[in-house]
């Protein structure tokens, strides 16, 4: 089928070279203008489209879809179906009916929960055992169209934002081309969706902050969920110290023993964001509800370092706060 490609993000990049293997004709791709990188500021092209313009794809990047002179555009090219992957922008009815066999959106949720532009995100934060891809209909409102086919992914406890979000850019990748397979024989099925759902977001830097008040395990994942961006921070000195690998520390001994209670308690009395101690290991520190053990890390202005290079260049002491 003759398409016209929609994207902005990484998770694009498989999905699009899917699209081109499979024989459719991609008349153009269309994302966002390049944006300033770097202390320079120079304009780079993101991934998708440096993949795009490798294979031979003309890349259309309007700084609204709604523009007139783009509609005009899109319409000269003739597409019979439209896939949106990650994008940015709404599209308008105009738009929308443009192709004759419609707009397909490839979602990195399994509908029609975690709508929005985060959700790859909110999953980890959530504590989720598994996410998945959606491929559905698009229609004016926001990941609100009927649902078409899911893969199912499995978020293991080591999953990052980015490890995760390419799980799911390799899910999404057979899914449309399935898709597509079903559209163009006419056998494609149609699901409304119903029920429970909720609404993500765009990710902020703000998100990453660390309140050292929240219990250990919700920390654990916001670490996890912010890698690679905004990431989880916090401040030691008056100065930035993201926080790229940590754990929740097990208890030793039990709350049922005079030692294992006692030892409980003396943590538990500590103020959250109070350093108890450091070693090779990492660094072990006081939250609102256990112990989280900073694995690996980065001062403002250095690069990423284990938990043990870190305290040669920048010793703490038990008593020590992060802010």
């Amino acid at each position: 089928m003759r398409v016209v490609f929609f994207f902005f993000s990484e998770i694009s990049v498989p999905v699009l070279t899917s699209l081109a293997e499979a024989g459719h004709t991609v008349a153009a791709a269309v994302t966002q203008p390049d944006k300033p990188k770097g202390r320079s500021k120079e304009l780079q092209a993101s991934p998708v489209k440096q993949k795009a313009l490798e294979l031979g794809i003309p890349v259309l990047q309007p700084v609204k879809v709604r523009e007139p002179e783009f509609v005009e555009q899109l319409k000269a090219l003739g597409p019979e179906v439209m896939v949106v992957v990650a994008f940015g922008q709404i599209l308008t009815r105009e738009v929308l009916e443009i192709p004759p066999k419609g707009c397909i959106n490839v979602h990195a949720s399994l509908l029609p929960m975690y709508r929005g532009a985060a959700p790859i995100q909110q999953v980890i934060l959530d504590g989720q055992a598994e996410t998945g891809v959606t491929t559905m209909f698009m229609d004016e409102g926001l990941d609100t169209g009927d649902m078409l086919l899911k893969a199912v992914v499995p978020i293991s406890p080591e999953d990052t934002g980015g490890s995760l979000q390419e799980k799911l850019s390799a899910a999404g990748a057979p899914l449309l081309i399935e898709t597509l397979r079903q559209l163009e024989a006419g056998t494609l099925k149609r699901t409304p969706q119903t029920g429970e759902t909720c609404y993500v977001g765009m990710l902020k830097k703000s998100m990453g902050r660390i309140r050292w008040d929240r219990p250990a395990a919700e920390l654990e994942r916001l670490v996890r969920g912010m890698d690679p961006w905004p990431s989880a921070y916090t401040t030691r000195n008056g100065k930035t110290l993201k926080i790229w690998s940590a754990r929740v520390e097990t208890p030793e001994g039990t709350s049922e023993t005079p030692e294992g209670a006692a030892a409980q308690e003396e943590i538990a009395s500590q103020a959250p964001g109070q350093i108890l101690g450091a070693g090779k290991d990492g660094i072990r520190v006081q939250t609102g509800d256990g112990v989280l053990v900073i694995r690996e890390l980065q001062p403002e202005g250095k690069k990423r370092m284990a938990a043990d290079a870190y305290l040669r260049g920048y010793p703490v002491k038990p008593g020590d706060r992060l802010e």
